[in-house]
């Protein structure tokens, strides 16, 4: 199995976004810009301490960084990881474009 050069970092990535919450939260930065922890924890049916788990989850994985100002956290999207992501994917899209071209010839042969 070949390993990808990346692999660590589009793991974590991968786990980041795989949870329905988070990458909701992701859209909503992305479409509101940088919110206070407590306003982004209003739109979800669940405690303020839960929305901040998967924030720093997010962290973690790159995908949004953290502004404190006195006692205010302001989160903001960072979404130059997703590349590794978006280059994988369009490595798989390769992969598949080169077979179905093979398959193409052979079936027209």
């Amino acid at each position: 199995m070949v390993e990808y050069k990346n692999d660590k970092i589009l793991t974590e990535l991968l786990k980041a976004m795989s949870d329905t919450t988070r990458r909701s939260l992701l859209r909503q930065l992305c479409q509101q810009g940088s919110s206070r922890v407590t306003d982004l924890a209003d739109y979800y049916d669940m405690s303020l301490n839960a929305v901040s788990k998967h924030i720093k989850i997010l962290e973690k994985a790159g995908l949004v960084t953290r502004k404190t100002i006195g006692r205010t956290h302001w989160i903001e999207a960072n979404l130059v990881q997703i590349n590794i992501v978006d280059n994988w994917l369009k490595e798989l899209k390769s992969i598949w474009e080169l077979r179905l071209e093979k398959l193409d010839e052979v079936l027209n042969k």
